[in-house]
């Protein structure tokens, strides 16, 4: 059997990303972070959800990128405005379809995720 233990980031910032997505989905390092590397789990244990590692990357953002995060949103809108308060950004994107569910925004180190209305609305 094969399960996805963990999704890694690549970032500049490791301390400013950890803070986002610790804030962002309520997880906590695994470990003291290393100067290049951490691996974040759901504050509730890693049975509540896929961990996420962030590795410093000095690399350039490719865009658009070939993998991304889906995050899923009971209140889509109360989310979008609670995670760019913590500091994401919107992306001015224009592939939308029409009726789409999901708002596409990135994270302090420009890594994109969708922010997915799950309310069914």
């Amino acid at each position: 059997m094969l399960t996805v233990g963990t999704v890694v980031l690549g970032v500049d910032d490791l301390q400013r990303a950890m803070t986002f997505w610790c804030a962002a989905l309520d997880y906590v390092p695994r470990h003291e972070p290393r100067p290049d590397w951490v691996i974040l789990d759901p504050r509730a244990g890693t049975d509540a959800g896929t961990s996420i590692a962030l590795s410093q990357d000095r690399s350039r953002v490719s865009l658009p990128p070939r993998m991304h995060l889906d995050l899923y949103a009971d209140d889509q809108q109360a989310e979008i405005d609670r995670l760019v308060g913590l500091g994401a950004r919107h992306i001015d994107w224009d592939r939308y379809p029409p009726g789409a569910d999901w708002i596409v925004l990135e994270d302090t180190e420009g890594n994109r995720f969708d922010v997915i209305d799950t309310s069914g609305a």
